[in-house]
């Protein structure tokens, strides 16, 4: 379905808990963004099929299907809608899956809806998802071409050699993008999450070395033996490769 016609940003929120949904509906509105509630897979399901999202903020904890269920099959269809998941505190190991599988950024529970909306503005400006068209900078048409690979800018693709499309989170596209415009550059942790999700590195985030995992296995690179994104013990990672900006 068309987006609506202004461009406010469109979020859904997706929680079990009729005060959350509420109070972050009515947060999140008062910081320009519009906003739909779900309280569980059902109704999500329900709302993705009847509207486009720039984003979804999903609880980990719901009825029937629970969030990471939801992020994977959401993931499976091939959608990359940025996902911003809730979970407890006490539950590292579950902020670590949904990083594995697919999710963008996490927050634990409880937290103040204000650290949110800066964690959702911070997503969509680093995707360059929601563009407002009083900007005035016209469309990209730019492309970045490594090791026989394309990433295409405008349309936020990543192309194979062979011009397939290959479907990628915008976290991973955010992340070898970075990667790709400082090819031959150690980058560490904190500067990939800066320039990728605003934030320093927490002492037991692993997102970057997930995010870099799943982007091996989709750009052909032998884990065991990776060629294209090299580990730099102690340093970080890095592009092994020449890029190129092409039209």
């Amino acid at each position: 379905m068309d987006k609506p016609l202004d461009d406010k940003p469109r979020v859904l929120i997706v929680d079990d808990d009729h005060d959350i949904r509420s109070l972050l509906a009515e947060y999140l509105s008062t910081q320009g963004m519009r906003t739909e509630v779900a309280s569980d897979g059902i109704e999500m399901w329900r709302a993705l099929a009847a509207d486009s999202f720039e984003l979804v903020v999903l609880d980990l904890n719901l009825p029937g299907d629970d969030g990471l269920s939801l992020c994977r099959q959401l993931r499976g269809q091939g959608s990359t809608v940025p996902i911003i998941m809730l979970t407890a505190r006490a539950e590292p190991i579950d902020r670590i899956v949904g990083l594995e599988i697919g999710a963008d950024d996490y927050i634990g529970k409880p937290f103040e809806p204000r650290e949110l909306a800066a964690r959702i503005r911070t997503v969509l400006r680093r995707g360059a998802i929601v563009q407002s068209p009083r900007s005035g900078t016209g469309i990209v048409t730019e492309k970045l071409r490594f090791a026989g690979w394309t990433l295409d800018i405008a349309a936020r693709q990543l192309l194979s050699p062979e011009g397939t499309v290959v479907v990628v989170t915008s976290g991973e596209y955010r992340l070898l993008k970075a990667l790709v415009e400082n090819a031959g550059r150690v980058l560490n942790r904190d500067q990939l999450l800066n320039l990728t999700q605003g934030r320093d590195a927490g002492p037991f985030d692993r997102s970057i070395d997930l995010q870099i995992s799943r982007l091996r296995a989709k750009l052909r690179d032998d884990a065991r033996s990776p060629s294209l994104l090299k580990t730099i013990r102690n340093e970080g990672y890095l592009l092994a490769s020449q890029s190129e900006r092409i039209a």
